[in-house]
């Protein structure tokens, strides 16, 4: 989920300006603020789209068109992994302001749409006391702080979890289509196994925000981060409606 690699970051400095890690503290300090400022823009905007999408109806005739088939959502998966590679080729754009925050609007957007069936079904659970989707929000709310701070305070780098991120998000992949293949459940072992994997993304993300993004990528971190907070929010919320089932 994070594509902030240090073959995009180090192949123009002229353009994208110092490394974070090596600027100015108040370049620093500027660059940080406006990645985690586009965040919450990004977080905001993901927010009203899905009360749209679930309120005007669009999620329901969403879940119709696809119904039942494990193909059908295989499709859905496929293309949204391509609209991902899209959106960050877009935010990583080193000659136009207008084409990055494109890439990060489309990704808002794409989140969105795969997000909007699971977010109606949560509200659906129980009665008007629900509170599957709140509760998922917070855990993951507080989560991403924890790991976050956990960062930025001890300032460790962790960049040597791109590979096993790489390793574990394929296997997870991997599990994801021989599932909608075969027909097998993805029991909550696997949606715990997630969990701790959105949370290395997240530890990495925001190490890369400190040490490996160059000043003018805010808009490529965030993105980033965004995507990581997404990942986690998912899996954060298919654990909880799993728990909320068996009562």
């Amino acid at each position: 989920m994070s594509y902030g690699d240090n073959q995009y970051q180090s192949s123009q400095p002229s353009v994208w300006g110092d490394l974070a890690a090596r600027a100015e503290p108040n370049e620093r300090a500027a660059f940080i603020k406006k990645t985690y400022l586009h965040l919450t823009g990004a977080v905001l905007a993901f927010c009203a789209l899905e009360y749209f999408i679930i309120s005007s109806g669009l999620a329901q005739n969403f879940v119709e068109m696809l119904g039942t088939s494990r193909g059908s959502w295989l499709v859905v998966l496929v293309l949204f992994m391509g609209v991902s590679w899209l959106a960050n080729y877009w935010a990583l754009s080193s000659t136009s302001a207008g084409m990055q925050y494109a890439g990060l609007g489309l990704y808002v957007v794409a989140e969105a749409i795969i997000f909007a069936p699971m977010l109606l079904l949560a509200a659906s659970f129980g009665g008007p006391d629900n509170t599957i989707i709140p509760t998922a929000g917070m855990i993951t709310l507080l989560m991403f702080a924890g790991l976050t701070v956990a960062v930025f305070v001890t300032g460790h780098d962790f960049s040597f979890l791109r590979t096993g991120l790489i390793v574990g998000g394929f296997a997870a992949m991997g599990l994801i289509v021989c599932s909608a293949i075969f027909g097998f459940q993805l029991g909550n072992l696997y949606t715990i196994a997630l969990i701790v994997l959105a949370c290395g993304y997240i530890l990495y993300d925001t190490s890369n925000v400190l040490y490996h993004y160059r000043i003018g990528q805010h808009v490529a971190a965030a993105l980033a981060l965004f995507a990581s907070v997404a990942l986690l929010f998912w899996y954060v919320l298919r654990l909880v409606m799993s728990m909320q089932s068996r009562r």
